[in-house]
């Protein structure tokens, strides 16, 4: 199982985006491989934000009609409770509530890998998937 993160669901659904072919390369492995994706309904609300808000509406209804395709946790109190707990240990401005409601699922659920192009998954411990297009 690997984490979904916002950066890859805004590389995949932009096609101006440089990192587009990267993100479609890696879903189609991933999917291919039988690998599952787990994100959380934040990342899922942060995505859909942003998705509307650059690209319009009908993108965003277009990614909300497609989040069946991964697996999703529903924060509850308790990881909130914790995410905001992280965000203030860690007190780095650039850090998201989101990204460390993030970290606390990864956790949880033993993922150490993550379908980013944000480097906080990195700077946290974890691994970011990357895939060759050549290997598509």
């Amino acid at each position: 199982m690997i984490f979904l993160d916002t950066s890859a669901i805004l590389a995949a659904a932009n096609p101006v985006d440089m990192r587009g072919p990267d993100a479609a390369a890696a879903f189609l492995q991933l999917s291919e491989d039988g690998v599952q994706l787990l994100t959380h309904n934040y990342v899922i609300h942060e995505a859909a934000t942003l998705i509307q808000r650059r690209l319009g509406l009908e993108p965003a209804l277009r990614f909300l009609r497609q989040v069946d395709a991964f697996r999703t946790h529903w924060i509850d109190v308790s990881d909130h409770d914790e995410a905001v707990a992280l965000l203030r240990e860690r007190s780095r401005r650039g850090l998201s509530l989101t990204d460390c409601a993030s970290f606390v699922i990864m956790r949880r659920y033993g993922i150490t890998e993550a379908l980013a192009f944000d480097r906080d998954f990195e700077v946290e411990g974890f691994t970011v998937y990357r895939v060759s297009r050549d290997d598509v």
